[in-house]
């Protein structure tokens, strides 16, 4: 009976491949469409990765070189593992991948440099798929068969139900065009961003033309020095881009790994600029999470403590808030008593804050489930934005916190003067804004004075112990 169940069993499974493959040989199925495929690799890796590290790490003891070595290798392995994943599995598993690949400050440099592939190198569609789709869409053709599952469930932590939400809005290149437009108009007072031109006459939900702007990614240190691009000029422009979409417009561009953020000198006016591709996915803030959030900025960066606990605890944070406060700052805790824009961050801070990454994982999933749903992709943009300051170098600086500030107090003020019909109370509000606004102005001009100060004593220094030749 056992021989003729075996039996019968290959038979079928015979059949079922045979049938498979002549699906798939002639394009009506492709195995990638079956959820069980991607998670069947998903598993099959997650256990290749597991195994390597348990039995390749206890053979050595911990803490010697030859420990820090092998594990070295085994991140190597592993993080190509996870790339070749990522690149089998495509759609959500190459979206967890970027994100992955931006979080140098929080990562091994071994995952984080063989993930960076996914950015701008991630696997492309044919010009026979592309051309296809092209001659359906522009030329009007009705298609009969609804495309099902292009993206099923992958359980990473906080991304899984935002995902699920997001990802049909990125599919549409409607909604991308019309966001780019939206975001251009936003923010065109920045000279700075560029946003490329949509072309609505040859757009459709699957197709979308649009003007063609090149440039270095964003974390390419080796473009920035050959084109004579400042890092610390990108690193505040983009601090400016994000800190008005968060806090004063609530519309947030929630993508930003550098495959979707070029860097360049504008052709016409020799100017630094930034491109921002990518526009499929938003976050829409309501107002009263914009402004608590505003508020528990403002309270991080001038260090008043007892505001940071009320305005954590306000997004839901509880018990939690100093774990919300570190995770959104990505600084240690004593940092953040201390002052997040007076601390400097250093190699040993960095180190305590991937070990407590680790160690924490349960409680930052507990986090992650009681904070609004908005906070997950603010959660995301700043890990992104994090991840590319780490790699130029300028992750945490005071400038930075200062231009995050402005906006906290211009939307705040906007707020309050937009709820009151008093005109003496209109105007007092606007005095306070402006002496506020004077008073991170003034404060920015002594921190750029004590940078100046310190920089002529280095160089009065190496005058005196280097004395020009005679």
């Amino acid at each position: 009976m056992a021989r003729r169940a075996l039996k019968l069993a290959s038979w079928t499974s015979m059949a079922f491949a045979a049938s498979g493959f002549y699906l798939y040989s002639n394009k009506y199925l492709d195995p990638n469409d079956f959820g069980a495929v991607r998670v069947g690799r998903a598993v099959a890796t997650t256990a290749a990765i597991s195994y390597d590290y348990l039995t390749s790490l206890r053979r050595v003891p911990y803490g010697s070189e030859e420990y820090a070595q092998v594990r070295s290798e085994v991140h190597l392995r592993s993080a190509r593992r996870l790339c070749e994943l990522c690149c089998a599995n495509r759609g959500t598993f190459i979206k967890v991948g970027q994100h992955l690949a931006a979080l140098d400050y929080l990562l091994p440099q071994e995952y984080t440099s063989t993930l960076k592939v996914l950015h701008s190198q991630a696997p492309k569609s044919s010009m026979q798929e592309v051309s296809q789709v092209i001659r359906e869409d522009l030329g009007k053709e009705v298609l009969v068969l609804a495309v099902k599952q292009l993206f099923p469930e992958f359980e990473f932590m906080w991304l899984v139900d935002e995902a699920k939400k997001n990802l049909p809005l990125e599919l549409d290149f409607l909604n991308e065009g019309r966001n780019a437009e939206k975001v251009a108009q936003m923010l065109k007072h920045f000279d700075f961003l560029k946003v490329p031109q949509i072309y609505w006459e040859l757009s459709t939900k699957r197709v979308l033309l649009m003007e063609f702007l090149d440039g270095g990614q964003v974390n390419d240190r080796d473009y920035m020095e050959r084109n004579k691009i400042d890092v610390n000029e990108i690193s505040r422009h983009l601090g400016k881009i994000y800190s008005e979409m968060i806090f004063v417009n609530g519309f947030v561009h929630c993508d930003p790994h550098p495959g979707n953020v070029l860097v360049r000198k504008g052709p016409d006016t020799g100017k630094v600029e930034i491109v921002l591709l990518d526009h499929g996915l938003y976050q829409m803030l309501t107002e009263e999470f914009r402004l608590d959030y505003c508020n528990l900025w403002q309270s991080l960066i001038w260090t008043d403590m007892e505001k940071v606990k009320k305005y954590c605890h306000r997004l839901g944070a509880g018990d939690f808030y100093p774990l919300l406060a570190c995770m959104l700052t990505a600084r240690s805790w004593n940092s953040v008593n201390r002052g997040i824009s007076q601390a400097p961050v250093t190699a040993t801070e960095n180190t305590e804050i991937r070990n407590n990454a680790a160690t924490y994982l349960p409680q930052i999933s507990q986090l992650l489930n009681r904070v609004p749903r908005q906070m997950l992709l603010i959660f995301k943009t700043n890990d992104l934005l994090r991840g590319i300051e780490a790699t130029l170098g300028t992750r945490a600086s005071a400038s930075s916190f200062l231009n995050m500030s402005r906006c906290c107090v211009r939307a705040l003020a906007t707020h309050n003067k937009k709820n009151t019909y008093s005109y003496f109370r209109r105007t007092q509000i606007s005095f306070s804004e402006t002496f506020s606004l004077w008073q991170i102005s003034f404060h920015e001009l002594i921190l750029r004075a004590k940078a100046l100060r310190l920089a002529s004593w280095v160089l009065a220094l190496l005058c005196w112990l280097l004395p020009a030749p005679h």
